[in-house]
């Protein structure tokens, strides 16, 4: 169904873009930091979860949508910077700390960590527009089955994201165990996700589609 050359190529570039830090990262090491390894990974999950919608919604070529109708795009870009702040304005007001009884929970659920990530990688039109620019270059419309090919990569994409990424939720969580023994360095923690929200969400709105 695909291009075995095309595929390995793919496989190569797939691989930096995984591993080279972005938005997504970032989100799951704060989410990590807030509520410890398996916050961390149930966040990445979220994010692959999101990644699917995204690789089937390119292969249906409902993502092109996007380029079609620049307002679509805007109202999504401004929409997930809200939920973004909001995110922000809750690790803010996060005044938990270690003996109080929420220590071993501070930060958000296992569940709400996990839609947390899908629903901040689902509001990022950016992703769209990625998936729409990417995934076509490793495909060979004379191999028929277009549609296939493209949902190949995309899952394979978010089968290699979700390996790492899981890594990276892991370790940050497992780093803030160990940090949130101080009261102080609890807080320090929640006022650094804090600002990876915020940072997110200017980010999101302040670049331009290319």
């Amino acid at each position: 169904m695909v291009d075995m050359t095309l595929y390995t190529a793919f496989l190569v570039a797939a691989f930096a873009l995984c591993v080279t830090p972005g938005p997504d990262m970032m989100f799951i090491v704060a989410m990590g930091g807030r509520g410890g390894p398996a916050a961390g990974v149930m966040a990445a999950a979220g994010v692959a979860c999101a990644m699917l919608v995204h690789a089937v919604a390119a292969a249906l070529g409902l993502s092109a949508l996007f380029t079609a109708l620049p307002t679509l795009y805007h109202v999504l870009r401004w929409a997930g910077a809200a939920y973004l702040l909001y995110l922000a304005v809750k690790a803010f007001r996060d005044r938990s700390a270690p003996g109080d009884g929420t220590a071993g929970t501070a930060g958000p659920g296992l569940r709400r960590a996990f839609w947390q990530g899908a629903i901040t990688n689902l509001l990022n039109p950016k992703v769209i527009l990625f998936n729409v620019a990417f995934l076509p270059q490793f495909v060979d419309p004379s191999l028929g089955h277009v549609q296939g090919q493209l949902l190949v990569l995309g899952v394979t994409l978010v089968v290699m994201g979700l390996l790492w990424d899981g890594g990276v939720g892991l370790a940050s969580g497992r780093l803030s165990l160990l940090l949130r023994r101080s009261a102080r360095v609890n807080r320090w923690l929640n006022i650094v996700s804090g600002t990876v929200f915020t940072g997110l969400a200017v980010r999101l709105v302040a670049t331009s589609p290319k």
